[in-house]
């Protein structure tokens, strides 16, 4: 079996790897475990010269991997460089951060004989997604690196070139060999790898269906687990936003990564006193984009990453109209090569619409519009998901309370949902549990171990 490369604005295949058999899979468990005794017996300034050197040939290679990126799942180039940049920085906190975030920490109600010491746990797997390639595993595997893990990362089969030069990086860079393994596996064989008593934990970044498995697995086989899922991230606008600003930025939220990223703004719920200024502004400035290469500088609009999530929102968006939805811009695909999704903004689309409460992966909107600032929270809450959001008002404190008020694991005034190494990122509800980037995330794959002196 083979794993291809295809571009998502071309639909034509670029590049072909070789599946690993299960032996070979297994073996590099056996690897990663083997790579722990001696991984985790370094000192933080080591693993610091090898994250630290990783971050560096990141910057290096910025152009180069940026264009993977691209050819891989069509992100435009400008934002794949800005993934890479991202990345070293992601790295670069880890690396000079992290002895003081697994630092001995004193008890502090109960005498000074007392203490929690940090220590790894092992062999981790990551289950990756496509939307994000460098930066979803950057995040994952930086952390639990500098702890003293060990990790294994079966990536998203359409982003193969991405998942190679990661891997290469790594080893490039000076890792023990094993430390980090890219595994070219077919879905199946994740319950091997959990079930294996070398594996200690499992992140996966993806769809509710996948980490509701995951998750069933690490259970069943008493593993730790932590799941960044789906997101339904309302855009609220209060009736004192600046209007302007607030249309401006929901493009932004909106379109990041063409729509793909679980902390896209999706929601926009409006009060209605500015919903018609708000609406107006926002179709002109979506209307303004176009489809185009991705890797041309100039394209605004980019593909969806494979053709079958371009058909898969063509069905979703179908659904909401023949629900009774309306269709204010867009609704249909461009025509031209490529997995091309026009930016769409539907309105009227109501509790019993099968896309209420489904999460739109591209780029298209929903507006609600609603009377008051109790009712867009009532709105903002009523989802099975609840990873990020945003509320827009010139009320500081009226903001603060109404962001305190909408039950997600993230929230934003003035600016739509967004990631930062130092800030803790995750969510509640369907879009799963544990946090990862900021000083939380290096504390959820060790052992937290009391250490008592009587």
């Amino acid at each position: 079996m083979t794993i291809t490369a295809v571009s998502p604005a071309t639909n034509k295949p670029i590049k072909t790897f070789k599946e690993m058999s299960k032996k070979e899979c297994l073996a590099a468990v056996g690897k990663a475990d083997d790579a722990y005794q001696q991984w985790r017996a370094t000192s933080y300034d080591q693993r610091k010269q090898v994250i630290l050197a990783f971050a560096k040939e990141l910057r290096n290679r910025t152009d180069e991997l940026a264009r993977l990126i691209t050819l891989d799942m069509g992100k435009r180039i400008s934002e794949s460089r800005r993934e890479i940049e991202y990345c070293a920085e992601i790295a670069e906190f880890y690396a000079n951060g992290a002895e003081e975030f697994l630092a001995d920490q004193p008890m502090d109600r109960v005498p000074e004989n007392a203490y929690l010491h940090y220590e790894p746990l092992g062999v981790l797997l990551g289950v990756m997604p496509w939307n994000f390639p460098f930066y979803q595993v950057v995040r994952f595997a930086t952390p639990n690196l500098m702890a003293g893990n060990t990790v294994l990362v079966k990536h998203a089969s359409n982003v193969p070139q991405c998942a190679q030069a990661i891997e290469s990086l790594f080893a490039e860079c000076g890792l023990p060999d094993g430390a980090y393994a890219n595994l070219f596996v077919p879905t199946d064989y994740v319950e091997d790898i959990i079930a294996d008593h070398r594996v200690q934990g499992v992140s996966l970044t993806g769809s509710e269906k996948a980490g509701a498995a995951v998750a069933e697995l690490a259970g069943k086989h008493l593993k730790r687990s932590v799941l960044e899922l789906g997101g339904n991230d309302p855009f609220i606008v209060l009736e004192d936003a600046d209007i302007a600003q607030a249309a401006e930025l929901a493009v932004q939220g909106r379109m990041v990564n063409a729509g793909q990223s679980c902390v896209a703004s999706k929601r926009f719920i409006v009060v209605k006193s500015v919903a018609d200024e708000f609406l107006e502004r926002f179709k002109e400035a979506l209307g303004e984009l176009e489809p185009g290469d991705p890797l041309n500088e100039d394209t605004t609009l980019a593909p969806l990453s494979t053709e079958d999530a371009a058909q898969q929102l063509h069905d979703q968006v179908q659904s909401a109209i023949d629900a009774g939805a309306t269709v204010l811009l867009g609704g249909d695909r461009p025509d031209r090569d490529g997995a091309y999704f026009n930016p769409t903004i539907l309105t009227g689309v109501t509790p019993d619409s099968p896309t209420f409460d489904q999460e739109l992966f591209g780029p298209v909107a929903t507006v609600y519009v609603v009377k008051d600032e109790d009712e867009a929270v009532e709105l903002a809450n009523r989802s099975s998901y609840g990873l990020g959001g945003s509320v827009y008002t010139q009320d500081k404190d009226r903001g603060q309370r109404v962001a305190e008020r909408v039950e997600t694991g993230m929230m934003f005034l003035n600016q739509p949902t967004k990631s930062q190494a130092e800030l803790p990122f995750g969510g509640i509800k369907n879009s799963g549990y544990g946090r990862e980037l900021s000083h939380l995330g290096i504390l959820e794959f060790v052992n937290k171990k009391l250490v008592h002196l009587g």
